[in-house]
């Protein structure tokens, strides 16, 4: 069995691009019937946020299950086994998030988790894997100190506007 995530991000790619790749929850349930469908493909996961659109997928070896973001994207990324797993538990713990710490993508990573659970897309080995994530983030939260202070775009752009123009 192998483990592919293939995606887009605020680090690769603008935001035009991530809107057009972007999978409305109103299309959720298509898009995972639709690559879970795939010869070979056993389970998917798809994480589409203001700021990346990930697909994860547990396949057979020998499958090489299409996923559309591939379509000749410059800007998409691909990780297989090992680096796929690692750039699972980054964004879990949200150190690949635009503002490092912010406590979003835990929410929705977990509302996708929660979309591939209802769909009948996870049952398995990558639903093992995306649930250890969230032992992942709350460790590396709790054990760095992590979510211990407000952080948010916002909240980022406010404290600049302080340090630039004093107080507000």
């Amino acid at each position: 069995m192998k483990l592919v995530l293939v995606g887009v991000s605020h680090r690769t790619a603008p935001v035009e691009v991530r809107e057009r790749l972007a999978i409305p929850e109103s299309r959720l349930a298509e898009a995972l019937r639709s690559l879970k469908a795939q010869a070979g493909v056993l389970e998917v996961m798809v994480l589409s946020t203001c700021n990346r659109v990930e697909v994860l997928v547990a396949a057979e070896d020998a499958c090489e299950p299409v996923i559309p973001l591939e379509a000749g994207e410059p800007h998409v990324y691909r990780y297989e086994g090992r680096e796929a797993l690692h750039h699972l538990f980054r964004v879990a713990a949200s150190l690949d998030s635009m503002v490092v710490g912010e406590p979003q993508i835990l929410g929705q990573l977990k509302k996708a988790y929660a979309a591939a659970k209802h769909q009948g897309a996870l049952g398995g080995w990558l639903d093992a894997l995306v649930a250890r994530s969230f032992g992942v983030a709350k460790r590396v939260r709790s054990e760095t100190g992590l979510g211990q202070m407000a952080v948010s775009v916002s909240y980022a752009a406010v404290e600049l506007a302080r340090k630039i123009f004093g107080s507000l």
